[in-house]
């Protein structure tokens, strides 16, 4: 199953997920309802995203005259992917990370730390910007804010659930659906955890794609391969202070790694990405090093 098709079954199955819900909560009106508060929510997130987290790190805007080299391979991959030149960004950390934002091409940016800007040589600065700009071209903040808006409605379900329980819900299930307080004892405890579990595979889905396009794009598999190791390596030893909300977006998992972390990480392991790196690497005739 490819990324786009496996993406596109999780958001049904997340979708799925509301109206069992609803069922189990007897009717359709409170998943409508909670479905249509995430939406409110999530919109500003979506319509406002570049400015947010861009703002949350400190990031600060550099232009040509700042970082002639930088912007040179930015405006060279933008006008391969057909797209504006997106605005830059620079976070001052020393951990090494970037990541793209904005809704559509025509508002997007690209940020990265100081630490990456120091870290990698231009050849690997390029796979690591195709790859952001792919997650531009891909839409993928367009498919994360869905994913978090049907994932917001799951969790506030599951608190009315948990409402409905304490004031005697399970009761009324019992005559009206049949669910009772085994229902919404499943909705309150597995329906969050499916949510979340979901939209991790979603997130991980998408930066296979990001991988898949930026490496073809620049047809140099091996330079974001190259790229991605040392990137793990400094973030390791100098992790981000990263908010975990805002995790998903960078190209590494800022946090700090631990057995649980990497079990429910929004990233897939870096040795899947790296022997994917190398498949495409071969299907182009060279070998990802």
């Amino acid at each position: 199953m490819n990324n786009t098709l496996r993406t596109t079954v999780l958001l049904a199955a997340l979708t799925g997920l509301i109206v069992w819900i609803g069922q189990l909560l007897g009717g359709s009106q409170g998943a409508v309802m909670a479905l249509v508060l995430a939406a409110v929510m999530n919109f500003g997130s979506y319509w406002f995203s570049d400015r947010i987290v861009i703002a949350m790190y400190g990031g600060r805007e550099i232009h040509e005259q700042d970082d002639p080299e930088l912007y040179a391979i930015v405006k060279t991959l933008a006008q391969q992917n057909q797209m504006p030149v997106p605005r830059l960004f620079l976070i001052p950390t020393e951990s090494p990370n970037a990541f793209a934002t904005g809704r559509n091409p025509q508002h997007a940016a690209v940020a990265v730390t100081a630490g990456i800007r120091r870290l990698l040589t231009r050849r690997e600065l390029q796979g690591v910007l195709a790859h952001e700009l792919a997650h531009v071209t891909n839409r993928d903040i367009l498919i994360s804010s869905i994913a978090a808006t049907l994932a917001g409605a799951i969790m506030m379900l599951a608190r009315m659930a948990q409402w409905a329980m304490i004031f005697g819900g399970g009761r009324r299930d019992d005559r009206e659906d049949g669910g009772g307080a085994l229902g919404l004892l499943v909705t309150m405890i597995v329906a969050p955890l499916a949510a979340m579990l979901i939209q991790m595979a979603i997130s991980r889905s998408r930066e296979f794609q990001a991988d898949d396009t930026g490496a073809r794009l620049v047809r140099d598999p091996e330079a974001l391969a190259s790229a991605l190791r040392k990137i793990a390596g400094g973030s390791a030893a100098v992790p981000l202070d990263a908010s975990p909300q805002t995790a998903h977006m960078f190209i590494i998992n800022p946090l700090r790694a631990s057995a649980l972390q990497n079990l429910f990480s929004t990233h897939p392991p870096l040795e899947e990405r790296l022997e994917r790196l190398q498949r495409i690497a071969a299907e182009l005739g060279h070998t990802a090093g």
